[in-house]
């Protein structure tokens, strides 16, 4: 049975109210399915999800679906906002809010979080994010064969680190990792698997990556969340004076932009070479391979009024043996770089990503970081 003319005013008119024009987990406007049983609208990907638990939710289509009267009237007397209120009523600042652009294990352990967990409703519950000490083990692709071994990781709150050891019964960890310099973003296409996670820190100042994952969503993101959790704590100390919505932008991030550009060397007579790049806000890092573990090289991106410049083409005269024919130039106080895309869209990305890093204001830490390429130059 299809829907009712009835019935379809009374969803239109049930969605007019604010909050319900999103999807009521990450965020997608105009959203096109309900769940009936929880009273949210929520869009065609959250939508897949809350089939899995039918449990906890059952999905109807807006456009296609039967409505029943009870469950018109359900929607009408929930909705988005009061329904998050309901589940989303503790969620601790550090906890990860995914959006639409996050990939499906994020959103998926965010909605079994809040409906079937109910992790969220309580506000003096105990979270699992914030043991003073977690323990256990990830599959890490190994450095130079590329294979996924499992290795012991131990994240610690008193000490502020991420260790990670190649045994189990291992006296000696392989690496300590100071929680400060730690960034962790989801990378399931990059990695070749849905719960792929990479982790990238500071070493002797220059960016390492490791790649990791489990093979169960929960716990792979309650290793993001704890990480999140430590550094919060971490920053909070370190700036006592600050507020929570200053503290959060220091946590982990997702990456600006990541794709493959070409790319010559400093004397810019070397031909043109494909490279992978990653923009860690104004880290410009490029790799032969996207899984290397360190780039072959890292530019400073700092503020457009210290000498820092991007520009469509290349300079006059430029040999470009490359097929890739959308250049773009960054000129920083000690040097020009310069790039090729595949696509004028690409090209255009790449240089508004630029473009607004080096137009936002430098941070302290920032110039810190500055002084060190400088020296490292």
């Amino acid at each position: 049975m299809s829907l009712s003319e009835g019935a379809a005013r009374s969803l239109r008119k049930i969605q007019q109210i604010p909050g319900n024009e999103v999807c009521a987990d990450c965020g997608a406007p105009d959203p096109n399915w309900g769940s009936c049983s929880l009273g949210v609208f929520i869009c065609l990907d959250c939508s897949g999800i809350h089939r899995n638990i039918p449990e906890i939710s059952k999905v109807k289509s807006l456009n296609l679906s039967h409505w029943e009267d009870h469950e018109l009237q359900l929607m009408a007397e929930n909705g988005n906002q009061l329904t998050k209120s309901k589940y989303e009523a503790a969620v601790p600042v550090y906890y990860y809010k995914p959006t639409l652009k996050d990939c499906r294990v994020l959103r998926e352990q965010w909605i079994r979080a809040k409906y079937e967990r109910k992790e969220f409703t309580e506000p003096a519950k105990s979270f699992t994010y914030e043991e003073e000490t977690r323990d256990g083990m990830l599959m890490k692709r190994g450095r130079d064969n590329g294979q996924f071994l499992s290795r012991r990781f131990v994240l610690s709150e008193r000490e502020g680190t991420l260790k990670y050891f190649t045994k189990y019964d291992a006296k000696e960890p392989k690496a300590i990792i100071k929680i400060d310099s730690v960034n962790a973003t989801f990378q399931p296409e990059k990695i070749g698997n849905p719960n792929g996670l990479q982790i990238t820190y500071l070493k002797e100042n220059s960016t390492r990556s490791i790649f990791v994952y489990h093979d169960s969503g929960k716990v792979i993101v309650d290793w993001f969340n704890a990480i999140r959790a430590v550094q919060l704590r971490y920053q909070q100390v370190a700036f006592p004076g600050a507020t929570d919505a200053e503290l959060i932008p220091k946590l982990t991030r997702n990456f600006l932009k990541e794709g493959y550009m070409e790319k010559t060397g400093p004397r810019q007579t070397e031909g043109f070479k494909k490279r992978w790049f990653t923009l860690d806000h104004r880290r410009l890092m490029y790799y032969k391979d996207p899984l290397d573990a360190f780039a072959k090289g890292e530019v400073f991106l700092g503020n457009k009024d210290h000498g820092y410049s991007v520009s469509a083409g290349l300079p006059a005269g430029t040999y470009c043996n490359g097929a890739w024919q959308h250049g773009i130039t960054i000129q920083t106080p000690d040097r020009c770089f310069l790039f090729t895309c595949e696509t004028e869209g690409d090209q255009q990305d790449w240089l508004k990503h630029f473009s607004d890093v080096m137009s936002a204001q430098m941070s302290p830490q920032e110039y810190s970081m500055e002084a060190l390429f400088k020296h490292r130059a």
